[in-house]
């Protein structure tokens, strides 16, 4: 898939996040241009600690992602920020504030969401139809799409298909859901009825009827 690319190469970044303010650089920017090199860094990743916290930020994550762009010593003719997750925002500022961001800055966002029934610890069951959340408030720009991963096993073929898709910048099958959100264009809820912020309420309500308890 790279090696069918304009260039034959890419640039690669790889951060582990969970709440607001809660991201870490597990591999910084290398250049994958050919098989030792993503071997190379496909090896490091998996011998590196996985890191976790409280909360889901998405927003938090284009935030600290979108200034990884600058002087980091490649210039590319596309920018992506990929996102994988199994929850919808509920800490830092709207989801869709911060994908208008990138957007401004014209970088697309990917996405992938792990659709699963295990329960958050809070004992509470994660949110229905996660992937129209992600792509009514979460992808955008430019040929953004989303794959669905329909359980954390199956998270590995998905991501492998994304990002065969996306690198090589091929067209897209019909599993895939493209985004049809105008490039210039503020992009809003358009295909979600619980609306982007449903992440923060269902907290709030968590945390309302934690108070009334005690």
């Amino acid at each position: 898939a790279v090696g069918s690319g304009v260039f034959g190469r890419i640039a690669v970044t790889y951060i582990e996040w969970a709440g607001d303010g809660v991201q870490m650089k597990i591999l910084d920017w290398k250049l994958i241009d050919g098989p030792a090199a993503a071997k190379k860094f496909a090896n490091v990743l998996s011998e590196s600690p996985i890191e976790s916290g409280p909360w889901t930020s998405i927003s938090g994550l284009i935030t600290y992602a979108l200034p990884q762009f600058e002087n980091n010593g490649y210039e590319g003719t596309r920018r992506v920020i990929d996102i994988s997750g199994d929850g919808p925002n509920n800490s830092g500022v709207l989801v869709t504030e911060a994908r208008s961001q990138a957007i401004a800055k014209r970088v697309t966002i990917n996405g992938l969401p792990i659709i699963n029934d295990r329960l958050q610890p809070s004992g509470h069951t994660q949110l229905e139809h996660l992937d129209r959340y992600y792509a009514a408030c979460v992808i955008g720009g430019p040929g953004a799409f989303l794959v669905v991963a329909h359980d954390f096993k199956d998270f590995g073929r998905a991501i492998r298909r994304k990002l065969l898709f996306e690198i090589a910048n091929l067209a897209l099958p019909g599993e895939m859901l493209r985004s049809a959100l105008p490039r210039s264009a503020t992009p809003i809820a358009m295909d979600y009825p619980l609306g982007c912020d449903i992440g923060e309420r269902r907290l709030q309500q968590r945390r309302l009827r934690f108070d009334n308890e005690l």
